[in-house]
Order: structure tokens, then C-alpha cells, then sequence
């Protein structure tokens, strides 16, 4: 499995860098086609909470379908920021969005199921690693919105957006590993449970493609600046940690400026 990730991950940088390439070409294609220039302009940014679910590592060396092993990655709240150059056409909205989100690591995950031969315990292990490190999202989309007019200049605003996306996971330690009813107090077996886990390789950096939906409610300020408040839903397709598959998905709250000129 591990070999198939390494062989693949080359090809899938070079469909990223085509992807970025293309998102960067449509938006300069956008913003200055004839429809482009008779759009209004504008410039944003938000700030905001990002609470990202927990990710379920799947298929560990083919242990997970295999023998019925769980594993996930548990994470914290963090912080989002988003920037974005745009058109408005009146009814719908394009733009181009940089953002950058950042989420603490807290703990790694592991369910031992009983029914594994080559150890000995007769009920499941809950075994969690207390980690200390961070998580950043840094991703590029494609978006757009339906405006919709509520009166006074206030506008709700669903949108959706895809592009890509690159993971990073750096400087996780362990700070200690709990394991109920484990046999042999601080292992499993032959296995010492804290040497496992600090030998594995948390340090990611990996490219995806990534997707995001939402609604936003725009409030006007004056005649060319309003308040957006957002909620998006911010997702990545899978990509390889530890040799294995996992998706990264997250619920922000936003807050921000958009201005038109």
C-alpha cells in the first residue's frame, strides 16, 4: 500500500500544479472578459472558528477492513482566514479565495479489537496518544453565490466552491499514551505502546483537491462595503497520512469585510 501511495504522489502533484493553473487562468479570464468588466469588483477577507472533525485513518496495511481496527486523529479548535478577489454580476457572485486554516492535534485514536490471535486480551483496547502539534490547510477555490435580496441591501448568500488544497501536519509529539485493561500495563504484547507512537511519522505534507459549501449573510455598511458573517463547510477529497487514506473536513464560523471598487 505504502509503495502504491509513493509511486502515485508524483503524478498527483503534477495534476495539482495543472489544477492551480487552470483555477488562475479562469479567474483571470473572469475578471477581465467583456462580462468581467461590466461586473463590479471587489476585494474580501474574513476571519474566523474552525472546528475540524475528527479524521478516520482507513485501510492501515489493510488492518482496519481486515480485522475490524479503528483509528482516528482527534483535533481542536483552530483558526481560519480567508481572502478573495471577485466579480458581481447583481444576482450571482464569482471569485477567486485564498485561505489558510490552522487546527491544534490533539490525540491519536486506536481500537484493538479483542479477536486479533497474536495478542492476548479478551476484550477490546481503547489505547489514546496524548499529542501536542498543529495541523494547517492552505487552499484555493473557485466560488460562487446566489445573492439573494432580503431588503434594505441585506443579501443571503449560498455558495459553493472546489480547488485544492495542501495539508500540512509538523513538530507532533507524544506526551503520553493511556491504554485500558492493556495485558501487559504499558504495551500490547511485545509492542511498548508509547515507542510505537513516536515512531510513527506524523509529518505531513500532502496536495488535494478540496470543496466548501455554505451560506453567508451580507449586511451593507455604506455603499461599498459590507459585513459578512459566513458559515462554510470546508472539505478535502483523500489523501495518504501514515500510509494510509484519511479526508480532513471542518465547520467554520466567519466573520468579514467585502469590499467593491
Amino acid at each position: 500500500m505504502i509503495v502504491i501511495h509513493a509511486f502515485q504522489q508524483p503524478n498527483c502533484r503534477k495534476i495539482m500544479k495543472k489544477v492551480i493553473s487552470l483555477l488562475a487562468v479562469f479567474l483571470v479570464a473572469v475578471m477581465w472578459s467583456a462580462a468581467g468588466f461590466s461586473a463590479d469588483k471587489y476585494v474580501s477577507g474574513a476571519v474566523g472558528i474552525s472546528w475540524m472533525n475528527d479524521a478516520e485513518l482507513e485501510d492501515i496495511a489493510g488492518l482496519t477492513d481486515a480485522t475490524s481496527l479503528d483509528a482516528e486523529l482527534d483535533f481542536s479548535s483552530g483558526i481560519t482566514l480567508l481572502g478573495a478577489l471577485g466579480c458581481d454580476y447583481g444576482d450571482y457572485r464569482v471569485e477567486g479565495e485564498l485561505g489558510y486554516q490552522r487546527n491544534d492535534v490533539d490525540a491519536l485514536n486506536l481500537v484493538l479489537p479483542s479477536e486479533w490471535d497474536w495478542v492476548n486480551f479478551k476484550n477490546d483496547l481503547y489505547i489514546t496518544a496524548d499529542l501536542d502539534g498543529d495541523i494547517t490547510v492552505l487552499s484555493l477555490l473557485m466560488n460562487g453565490y446566489y445573492d439573494i435580496a432580503l431588503g434594505g441591501g441585506v443579501e443571503l448568500s449560498p455558495t459553493v466552491g472546489v480547488g485544492v488544497a495542501q495539508v500540512s501536519m509538523g513538530d507532533v509529539s507524544v506526551n503520553g499514551v493511556s491504554c485500558n485493561d492493556c495485558p501487559d500495563g504499558d504495551g500490547v504484547g511485545a509492542i511498548p505502546l508509547e515507542e510505537w507512537v513516536e515512531d510513527l511519522d506524523l509529518n505531513i505534507h500532502e496536495v488535494t483537491f478540496a470543496y466548501q459549501a455554505g451560506v453567508g449573510l451580507g449586511i451593507p455598511l455604506t455603499n461599498n462595503i459590507m459585513l459578512d458573517a459566513r458559515y462554510r463547510y470546508f472539505g478535502t477529497t483523500d489523501f495518504t497520512m501514515l500510509g494510509v487514506n484519511t479526508n480532513i473536513t471542518s465547520h467554520n464560523g466567519l466573520l468579514g469585510l467585502r469590499v467593491m471598487f
